[in-house]
């Protein structure tokens, strides 16, 4: 998203003092990583080996022993997935692996938002008892299901929670937990998404059966777990979790497994929709391209469909059902243009545009709007207003459902708590993480919540710099503005949440420049009183004819690689527009 009638500074990322060469390493790219935290070449390592043992997580052993006793007993299993990404791949992961290592009968059940809401509810429970299970295994949620655990258990039903959300001051009396986000857990990193837990259950899982001779008896190959680092690496991006250095091994080995043609029929079929080259597809695809389409399954129908794709392996089937996903999110992104546009002549309505009377948490509600949609809606808004911003939705029964993103330097879910704690009647439930959650309330509730939340972030927002930043990595020379150098830095690590892709600024002379697509802006440029002339696209511009016919630019840009026709040539993909002349 570009220059959208907010002003931003361009800040260069600063580069500490005390520097550590890294060797065979250009000093352009040593200082990138510096500037990112990076000290050693040990912390570049993206091989396997550099992933911490799965026994650190707390509740593993627990969580294994269940584990043994179902797959040997041959126990009937039910998965309870997420209606997101992640919790898809989270279900996709945990089907498989288990299948895998030797579980006999294993479903899985995701809810449909529109009907049961998010996690493991009394209702939910309700439907997966119809498949009358042993053991409950919940991914990608459950954490804060009391009342659900509570009743899978009085129905004699085993309940495991992998989960990476937030815990709440009660935790569920499951029959084993692991979570790296539980108190004095030992695992170092609490990132990890709902794919990357329960990838980690069936990686302690399989050595523990190896331990025991579990495949010499059965006469079965010792499964490579590694198969499914591609659900592990679409998961991890999808979710927007911080790309500390185990998430980076674990996308950067999932990437490798696409890009050699070793993915799953339904990756693959996503990758090719959303027509991206499998073999140099990189994290920002999984992102931008494939995320959505998966996501669009759980937001305008049934997540179902989107685990269906990714657990076929008929290669048809899965391009089918890519097809049908990449229309539905067709379809979302229609309605949440319409929303945006409603949202923000509710914003003018509200005279919040300008600054001086913005307040400190923004609180939005249509009664015609998506529930599906919401999440995106409130990232857009949040990213205009650059406040803490809740979009609500109806969701029948004089409920309203609201999905929040926030900035930095403002933890959301903390701000619920402290709502939650002051106003005890006013969220019905609540949950997520620092930049995300969501929640339900009564309608007739919403003023005086909308208020409380205002009133709750206003003091979060003491300390907090209101600023809008673009924080660039410096200026390109012309001989670093090659295609060579784009593939230099597209491969030297896995960038993302936390761990951003290069960017860089600089002046332009601009040569050309055109509208495509309705609000896409595309640019010739060239450096001033220099010779190369290089292409540039700026992506979603408010007003985009505003930007025509200038002389002279400063971009916020990354460096990217545009295919076309086989033909590979570098571009900027640019971040952020100033009008110089």
């Amino acid at each position: 998203m570009v220059y959208q009638g907010v002003k931003k500074l361009i800040v260069t990322r600063p580069i500490p003092k005390k520097r550590i060469q890294l060797s065979d390493v250009s000093p352009l790219l040593e200082r990138i990583f510096l500037a990112r935290g990076v000290t050693s070449a040990a912390e570049l390592d993206r091989t396997l080996a550099k992933l911490p043992s799965p026994w650190l997580l707390s509740g593993m052993d627990v969580m294994v022993g269940h584990l043994l006793t179902a797959i040997k007993t041959r126990q009937k299993i039910s998965i309870v997935a997420d209606f997101d990404a992640d919790g898809a791949t989270s279900c996709a992961v945990a089907v498989k692996g288990l299948q895998l290592l030797g579980a006999g009968q294993v479903n899985f059940v995701v809810p449909n938002r529109f009907e049961y809401g998010y996690g493991l509810t009394p209702e939910i429970v309700a439907l997966v008892k119809q498949q009358n299970p042993d053991v409950l295994i919940t991914v990608d949620n459950g954490i804060s299901s009391i009342d659900g655990v509570k009743v899978a258990k009085d129905l004699g039903i085993k309940v495991l929670i992998t989960d990476h959300h937030l815990p709440g001051s009660e935790l569920p009396a499951a029959d084993a937990i692991v979570n790296p986000n539980l108190p004095d857990d030992k695992f170092p990193s609490g990132a990890l998404a709902g794919v990357g837990v329960m990838f980690y259950v069936l990686m302690a899982l399989r050595s523990r059966l190896r331990e025991q001779g579990w495949f010499e008896q059965k006469q079965m190959p010792e499964p490579n777990l590694a198969q499914l680092l591609d659900y592990v690496a679409l998961g991890t991006v999808a979710d927007v979790v911080a790309l500390d250095s185990v998430n980076r091994v674990l996308v950067y080995q999932g990437l490798q497994r696409i890009r050699s043609g070793r993915g799953h029929p339904g990756l693959n079929a996503l990758i090719e929709v959303s027509g991206r080259n499998p073999q140099t597809i990189v994290a920002s695809d999984l992102g931008f391209a494939l995320g959505p389409r998966l996501n669009a399954a759980g937001r305008m129908d049934d997540m179902a469909l989107g685990i269906q794709c990714l657990l076929t392996d008929d290669p048809g089937l899965a391009k089918d059902i890519a097809v049908q996903l990449d229309e539905l999110n067709n379809d979302r992104r229609e309605v949440e243009g319409q929303m945006s546009r409603e949202a923000m002549a509710l914003l003018a309505d509200m005279n919040v545009l300008n600054e001086q009377h913005l307040p400190a948490g923004v609180c939005l509600y249509d009664a015609n709007w998506h529930q599906g949609v919401i999440g995106i809606l409130a990232s857009r808004i949040k990213d205009r207003v650059h406040r803490p911003v809740i979009a609500f939705a109806p969701a029948g029964k004089d409920e309203i459902k609201g999905s929040a993103r926030s900035i930095p330097g403002v933890h959301i879910r903390d701000v619920l708590s402290d709502v939650a704690a002051a106003h005890p009647k006013l969220l019905s439930k609540f949950g997520g993480h620092a930049m995300a959650a969501g929640m339900s309330l009564k309608m007739h509730d919403y003023p005086a919540f909308a208020l409380a939340f205002d009133e709750v972030v206003k003091l979060k927002l003491a300390d907090v710099d209101l600023e809008q930043k673009i924080y660039s990595d410096g200026e390109l020379t012309e001989a670093e503005l090659s295609l060579e150098f784009a593939e230099l830095l597209q491969n030297a690590a896995t960038w993302g949440q936390e761990f951003p892709e290069p960017v860089f600024d600089g002046i332009f002379d601009v040569i050309q420049s055109r509208i495509v697509g309705q609000r896409h802006l595309k640019l010739v440029l060239r450096k001033p009183a220099g010779n190369l002339v290089i292409d540039a696209i700026a992506f979603y511009v408010d007003q985009p004819e505003n930007w025509l016919g200038l002389r002279q630019i400063r971009a916020a840009y990354r460096l990217d690689i545009n295919e076309f026709r086989g033909n590979r040539s570098v571009q900027l993909m640019v971040q952020y527009l100033e009008k110089l002349a």
